[in-house]
């Protein structure tokens, strides 16, 4: 089983590597808390699982997760500003209160 720290510096580098940007030194202790958490070490063990199953590296397991949940929020974020512009266009067509 990979180790936590090993997790860790896939998923830094998997994130590094997708977004093909340096990361800002100033965000160490920010980096540092997230890693403690007990989610990357539950994605640790799913890099572990979909490397296993896919018979892929780690690194590319890991690629494909943060692909994977990129994806997903670009999604949602597309729904939500859709639904916003469809309740702002409803706002606008209604017509104002007679007064």
């Amino acid at each position: 089983m990979t180790t936590n720290v090993e997790s860790i510096r896939l998923l830094n580098t998997a994130i590094v590597k997708s977004k093909e940007k340096i990361i800002n030194a100033t965000y160490e202790q920010r980096l540092k808390e997230i890693c403690a958490r007990p989610a990357v070490q539950a994605l640790s063990l799913a890099i572990d699982s979909l490397a296993e199953t896919e018979h892929i590296s780690k690194d590319q397991a890991a690629i494909q997760i943060v692909e994977a949940i990129r994806e997903l929020d670009a999604v949602w974020t597309d729904y939500v500003l859709v639904e916003g512009l469809t309740s702002l266009k409803k706002t606008l067509n209604q017509k104002p209160p007679l007064q």
